[in-house]
């Protein structure tokens, strides 16, 4: 059956609980890179959770493994994918065989992909996108007929404030940008799943047209009550969408906490370099500082910490211990405020203005 009694390690009111997830990509016969090393975190119903980042550093390859949609050269090696399902049972998603998954996809967790433009088939219209997906992903028995699937497509499009005769009938380069995007977070939605996952849903697209996608989205997460994983390299928009963040950098997590802890309290310089790179739109003004040099190649990565050789404020120990995400504030519900960051404590930081209060 799959089905997994709860683990010790994730708690029971989880909606998702991640727990020392690797995710390698293939690069020869005998070779296998890692993109995404030793993730762990939990998910309740209704929380949004940004994972912010560089590009490059695991966001997207994060969020294609809990839904097992990595390319053919992925694979999730190692860890669990535990999802609370809307029967209460407990799966882990790494050992659905592939006509579950199927299943599981969208009646359960949905994503919406980045980059509208081409993100749906070109020689299909936007019913005929609908029609796969309750076809392909309904359960056993619940086939619904044409007519009723057009009429909830129709109901999930007024949703995101779009006029389904208009959208319906019209191929998707019939529709501007902000139209297309705004129609796969229908799509994503139409099975009601209790999980969102949106990789870059605003890139590309007018700022105008981002803020109407970031309003529907607060709203429609508020009406229906699914949980949210935001991925994004906007600081502003994980602000705004997320109860929590988590920090990435170089396939690990280097810190998560509440929006609050890691926008006002960051205890990871790479935190810290990431929210000073941003010019305010409010309060004093600065000029904004740039983070000298790149993130590390996967296959050569330094020994220690991975952010030492770009790290302003790194010890001797840096370069050859690599620090463990440790809590530094427990809270309820997943919202402790962890770093891995051997100096996350330190006064001198502090007193720099590195770490703030």
């Amino acid at each position: 059956m799959n089905d997994l009694p709860a683990a010790p390690d994730a708690p029971d009111g989880a909606l998702l609980s991640v727990r020392g997830v690797d995710v390698g990509y293939r690069t020869g016969r005998r070779s296998r890179v890692t993109a995404v090393h030793d993730v762990s975190f939990d998910l309740y119903p209704g929380q949004s959770m940004a994972l912010v980042g560089e590009s490059g550093c695991g966001k997207t390859t994060l969020g294609l493994a809990l839904l097992r949609l990595l390319p053919r050269t992925g694979v999730v090696s190692g860890g669990e994918i535990l999802f609370r399902r809307k029967d209460g049972t407990r799966v882990d998603v790494r050992t659905l065989e592939k006509e579950r998954l199927r299943r599981f996809r969208w009646n359960e967790a949905a994503m919406v992909f980045q980059g509208a433009m081409n993100a749906f088939n070109p020689v299909l219209r936007i019913e005929d996108h609908f029609l796969d997906t309750f076809r392909a992903h309904e359960r056993v028995g619940g086939r619904r007929p044409r007519g009723e699937i057009l009429e909830r497509s129709a109901r999930l499009l007024e949703t995101v404030r779009l006029d389904p005769a208009r959208v319906l009938g019209s191929f998707p380069h019939e529709l501007s940008g902000g139209m297309r995007q705004r129609s796969l977070i229908a799509l994503a939605l139409a099975l009601e799943p209790q999980l969102l996952i949106l990789d870059e849903p605003t890139t590309a697209l007018d700022i105008l047209t981002q803020r109407s996608i970031v309003e529907r989205l607060t709203e429609l997460r508020e009406e229906l009550g699914f949980a949210m994983v935001f991925i994004t390299h906007d600081l502003g928009l994980a602000a705004e969408l997320a109860d929590r963040v988590g920090t990435m950098y170089a396939g690990r997590l280097i810190e998560t906490g509440t929006t609050r802890d890691i926008f006002h309290r960051p205890r990871h310089p790479y935190t810290s370099a990431l929210i000073n790179s941003v010019p305010p739109v409010a309060g004093d003004l600065h000029v904004p500082e740039s983070l000298p040099g790149g993130p590390p190649g996967l296959n050569a990565l330094p020994p220690g910490c991975s952010f030492a050789p770009r790290c302003a404020h790194a010890a001797d120990a840096c370069t050859v211990t690599r620090p463990e995400l440790e809590v530094l504030e427990p809270r309820d519900a997943g919202l402790s405020h962890a770093a891995a960051c051997l100096r996350s404590t330190d006064t001198e930081l502090h007193a720099e203005g590195v770490f703030r209060d």
